[in-house]
C-alpha cells in the first residue's frame, strides 16, 4: 500500500534518514520507536504526503486513503460532537450515526454528551472525537500519534480491542508498552537514520537489540585490537629497508580497512527524588468528606487514610472520581464537608494531568524552574534541568513554545527542587517517550515517600503499585498489590459469584456512614446492582457494535443501536436516584 524505497531527508546539517526503505501492507500492525529527534514525526508526514524526500521515493498505492491523529492540536469547533464525529460524511444514515455512537461510547462519552458542543471540551476530550471522528471514517491506513495519551484504562482497553478487528494497516508512535504489545505484529526501529524491523512484541525487541549493541561492541574491541597490532607493526617496520615494503603494505590494509563505528549512546532522564524525612506512619486522611459537582454526589462520608511509604494505583470507571480523590488529598479542590488532616512535617506535591495550572507559560524553562525554590542556586538549577534533557540554550526557551513531553519533563524538575513527602501524580507519563518513563519509573522505585498515581500505563502501574485503589459508586476499596493482582482478585471474586454484580471489600475498606434510614440503604443497595447489570449490557452492545462485520445487517445495527440509547437512558435515571438514595 505505502513504500518508502532509498530515503534520504536532512533538516539543516541533520541527517535523520539515509537510504531507508519500509513497505507498509493492507493488515500490517506497526509501532515506530526511536530516541527523540530522530525523525519519527518527520517520517509520519512523509507519509501524508506532507514533506518531501530529498532523495529516494515515497509511493502510495492509488486510491488510497491515509488518517492521521496528531497527538496535540484538539479541534476546536462550535458543532455538537455527534455531529462533528459525522461531519466527514455528506449525507449519514441511521447505520453511520448508530455506529458513531457505540464508537464515542466505547471512548468514554455518553448518550447525554453527543448533544454537547466541541469548544466546551477540554483538550483531552476533544481529541478523542477526532480519535472517534477518524475511526468512524476508517481509512486504509490508521497514523496515530501517541493515541493513549487522552485515554482511561477503560476506554484504552476499547480501544485496543477495536484496533484488533480493524480491516486497515495501522502505523503508531507510543510509549505505552502493553498497548504496543496488545496492538501490534512488528516494530519499526529509527535507528542509526535507517528503519530496521523486528517481528514480534516490545521485549522481543529490546532483547534483539542489546543482542546486536553486544555484538557490535564486541566487533568493534577486537578491531580496534587489530588496528592497535598493525599500527605497531607499521611502527616497528617502517624505517628499516628489509621490512618498510612489507609495512607500506600494512599501511595500505589500515587505509582500506572498512572502520566499525559505535553509535553514540541515546541521551536517557536521570531523575532523582531527594528522600523526604521520616515522618509519622499516618500521613494525609480524609475524615467523612462529601462531594459533589452540581446535582452529582460524588463522594458522600468518605474516609480515606495514606500511610507513610505507599505507593498507590487509583483505577475506576471514567468518572469515578480517580481525579476527584487526588485533589481533594491534594487540597487543590474544596469539597462540601468533612476534613483533610495532614501530618506532622508533611508536604505534598500534585503533578497534574493538565500542565496548563501549574505551569506559567510566559516565563522561560530556567524562570519556571527556579521559581519553584529560590533557595536552590543557579548552578543546582542548571544541572537539573541538563538532566531532564534541557541543555545549553534551550533553558531559555518560553515555556509557551514546549512540546507536551517538555512540558511534562519541567513540571517534574519543579518537584524534584521542591521535593515533597507525599507525591501525587496524575497521568505523569503522558506525552514522555519511552527512556523518560523508565527513568521515572526507576526514581519513584526508590522514593521513600509515600505516592499516589493515575495512570492509563499498565507497564507503568505494574512497576511501582504495592496498593491497587479501586474507586466505584463512591466506595473506595484497597487492595495490597500491582495492578495484575487486583485484576486477578476481580476475576477470581466474579467466577466464583457470577450471578453477583459488585467486587466486595475484600482487603481494606473505607466505608460511608450510615446516616440514612434503613429502607434508603436497602434501595441504593439494589440500584447498584441494577446499575452493575446495565453497565455490563452496555458494554456487550458496545462491543457488538464495533464489529465491523455487523455492517451488512442495517436492521440489526438500528436494533443494538437503539437499545444502547435505552440502556443509556436507564443508567442516567438509576444514577441521578441513586444520588440522592446515600
Amino acid at each position: 500500500m505505502i513504500t518508502l524505497k532509498d530515503v534520504y531527508k536532512s533538516f539543516g546539517q541533520q541527517t535523520l534518514l539515509e537510504g531507508a526503505s519500509l513497505q507498509i501492507n493492507q493488515g500490517d500492525r506497526f509501532v515506530l520507536v526511536g530516541p527523540n529527534g530522530a525523525g519519527k514525526s518527520t517520517l509520519f508526514k512523509m507519509l501524508l504526503g506532507r514533506e518531501e524526500p530529498d532523495q529516494g521515493e515515497v509511493s502510495i498505492k492509488k486510491g488510497a486513503v491515509v488518517g492521521y491523529l496528531p497527538q496535540e492540536n484538539a479541534p476546536v469547533s462550535d458543532e455538537e460532537i455527534l455531529n462533528y464525529a459525522l461531519s466527514e460524511f455528506e449525507d449519514p444514515d441511521a447505520r453511520l450515526a448508530s455506529k458513531a455512537k457505540a464508537i464515542l461510547m466505547g471512548l468514554g462519552f455518553k448518550v447525554s454528551d453527543f448533544s454537547r458542543k466541541m469548544n466546551a471540551l477540554s483538550g483531552g476530550w476533544a481529541m478523542r472525537v477526532a480519535l472517534a471522528k477518524l475511526l468512524l471514517l476508517e481509512p486504509d491506513l490508521l497514523l496515530l500519534d501517541e493515541p493513549t495519551n487522552h485515554l482511561d484504562i477503560d476506554s484504552l482497553f476499547w480501544f485496543q480491542k477495536y484496533l484488533k478487528s480493524y480491516p486497515g494497516a495501522i502505523f503508531l508512535i507510543s510509549h505505552d508498552r502493553a498497548f504496543i504489545n496488545a496492538v501490534c505484529r512488528a516494530i519499526i526501529s529509527l535507528q542509526d537514520k535507517t528503519l530496521k524491523i523486528y517481528h514480534g512484541d516490545y521485549e522481543h525487541f529490546i532483547s534483539e537489540r542489546r543482542a546486536e549493541k553486544e555484538r557490535l561492541e564486541s566487533a568493534y574491541r577486537r578491531q580496534q585490537e587489530e588496528i592497535e597490532k598493525m599500527q605497531e607493526f607499521i611502527d616497528r617496520n617502517r624505517a628499516r629497508a628489509s621490512t618498510a615494503s612489507r609495512a607500506q603494505s600494512m599501511i595500505k590494509r589500515l587505509e582500506k580497512l572498512e572502520r566499525i563505528e559505535l553509535p553514540p549512546e541515546a541521551k536517557t532522564v536521570r531523575i532523582r527524588f531527594p528522600q523526604p524525612p521520616r515522618v509519622g506512619l499516618r500521613v494525609l486522611s480524609l475524615k467523612n468528606v462529601s462531594k459533589s459537582y452540581g446535582s452529582v454526589q460524588v463522594y458522600r462520608d468518605l474516609n480515606f487514610d495514606l500511610e507513610r511509604g505507599w505507593k498507590m494505583a487509583f483505577v475506576g470507571h471514567n468518572g469515578a472520581g480517580k481525579s476527584t480523590l487526588l485533589k481533594m488529598l491534594a487540597g487543590v479542590i474544596p469539597f462540601e464537608s468533612g476534613q483533610r488532616i495532614i501530618g506532622h512535617d508533611i508536604q505534598v506535591g500534585y503533578f497534574s494531568q493538565h500542565r496548563e495550572g501549574q505551569l506559567d507559560f510566559e516565563k522561560t524553562v530556567f524562570q519556571e524552574a527556579l521559581s519553584s525554590n529560590r533557595e536552590s542556586s543557579e548552578q543546582i538549577v542548571r544541572s537539573v534541568l541538563g538532566s531532564f534533557l534541557f541543555p545549553g540554550d534551550s533553558i531559555h526557551k518560553k515555556v509557551s513554545v514546549l512540546s507536551g513531553g517538555e512540558k511534562s519533563r519541567l513540571s517534574l524538575v519543579k518537584l524534584l527542587l521542591n521535593p515533597p513527602n507525599v507525591l501525587l501524580m496524575d497521568e505523569p507519563t503522558t506525552h514522555l517517550d519511552m527512556a523518560s518513563v523508565d527513568g521515572l519509573i526507576e526514581a519513584l522505585k526508590g522514593f521513600e515517600g509515600t505516592l499516589c498515581v493515575i495512570s492509563h500505563d499498565l507497564y507503568f502501574l505494574n512497576a511501582l503499585a504495592d496498593h491497587v485503589v479501586h474507586i466505584d459508586g463512591g466506595k473506595i476499596t484497597v487492595y495490597p498489590g500491582d495492578y495484575e493482582y487486583f485484576k486477578r482478585r476481580q476475576a477470581q471474586w466474579h467466577e466464583e459469584n457470577p450471578q453477583a454484580v459488585e467486587v466486595p471489600a475484600i482487603e481494606k475498606t473505607s466505608k460511608p456512614a450510615e446516616v440514612d434510614p434503613k429502607k434508603l440503604a436497602r434501595r441504593a443497595a439494589k440500584l447498584g446492582e441494577e446499575l452493575s447489570v446495565l453497565h455490563a449490557k452496555l458494554e456487550e452492545l458496545a462491543a457488538l457494535l464495533s464489529n465491523p462485520e455487523l455492517y451488512s445487517d442495517y436492521s440489526r445495527v438500528q436494533e443494538i443501536g437503539s437499545e444502547m440509547e435505552k440502556v443509556q437512558e436507564l443508567i442516567q435515571s438509576k444514577e441521578a436516584e441513586l444520588s440522592t438514595s446515600r
